[in-house]
């Protein structure tokens, strides 16, 4: 079974568009009225005559991401197999679903996002903040999901494997417009299998709801706090590997030949003795040992992308 999430916040004038562009391979839809001032919910309730359509509410905004896991909640109670979080605004062409949700079916992967980067005709119609923005984002998610092989982390465009799903903390993603990033963070700690799919973003008259300056101020925290913890759960909780001493090596001596070069550099100072080509190199050569370590690191960890599907292990 296959299931349609639609978050709904002043999506009013483009919403009964989306829903009948869904093609007959889904099964469920779940519009989820997120306390639309516009209503939206009751909007389709009265013009909308979907059958497989259903409508859910919430008495507080929560944001896209609390729209989207009420929506999957439902889902996952309805017994679906594949959902879809398909965005209202109609920037998604609903048309892309049945290749989105294809490795999915074949066991290929535990969830699948749209790209808008992987053909550079697929760029023309962007704005250039846009393309700059998300060059930006992208980079800073690659760093703290770990999914190094992921571009345009904000798309919202995106279908998820049951399996991988059920073993996600929905309650601890975050509800706003962080969602999509963090439930990347959180698909690589179960070491799910993410893919994408090559689409192009259908720009009209419609207006986003992200504020630039909550991405510029709250973002970048965010991303860094997730890396930190993708780094102490793969690394030194649940494993310790080549990877994980090369990190630690790294740390070790950048923070030894930094402190001993400050150290001998005001020791100079106070005496006006300048230092010794000896205390040079024994300054600089563990700081050049860290940084080695610290690339070895980021080798290994690109290379650490999973590979074998949570959905081709059955029910957990």
């Amino acid at each position: 079974m296959v299931a349609v999430v639609i978050p709904s916040y002043k999506v009013r004038d483009h919403i009964l568009k989306v829903i009948a562009g869904i093609g007959r391979e889904v099964d469920n839809i779940y519009v989820v009225d997120d306390f639309c001032p516009q209503h939206s919910g009751d909007f389709v309730k009265e013009n909308c005559t979907d059958p497989r359509v259903r409508v859910l509410y919430h008495t507080k905004n929560q944001g896209v991401g609390g729209a989207t896991i009420t929506g999957y909640k439902q889902a996952l109670d309805d017994k679906a197999r594949i959902i879809v979080k398909l965005d209202g605004d109609g920037q998604m062409d609903s048309s892309l679903i049945p290749k989105l949700i294809e490795p999915l079916r074949l066991n290929q992967a535990d969830y699948v996002k749209g790209n808008r980067f992987y053909d550079l005709a697929f760029l023309r119609q962007m704005p250039f903040l846009r393309k700059l923005g998300n060059s930006g984002v992208s980079f800073m998610n690659k760093a703290s999901s770990g999914y190094w092989n992921i571009m345009d982390p904000s798309n919202g465009f995106t279908a998820i494997h049951r399996n991988a799903l059920e073993n996600l903390p929905l309650e601890r993603i975050d509800k706003r417009f962080f969602f999509e990033s963090d439930i990347l963070f959180r698909l690589n700690t179960i070491r799910a299998v993410v893919a994408e799919m090559p689409m192009r973003a259908l720009y009209g008259d419609e207006q986003s709801n992200l504020k630039v300056h909550r991405v510029v101020l709250q973002f970048p925290f965010k991303y860094f706090s997730r890396m930190l913890k993708r780094i102490f759960y793969n690394y030194y909780l649940r494993d310790f590997n080549i990877g994980s001493l090369e990190l630690i090596l790294a740390f070790v001596f950048i923070v030894f030949g930094v402190i001993f070069g400050a150290y001998k550099w005001s020791e100079s100072i106070i005496t006006s003795h300048p230092a010794t080509a000896g205390t040079v190199i024994l300054a600089g050569l563990p700081i050049i040992l860290g940084f080695q370590s610290l690339f070895a690191f980021l080798h290994f960890d690109v290379a650490n992308i999973p590979h074998k599907p949570l959905s081709g292990m059955g029910d957990w």
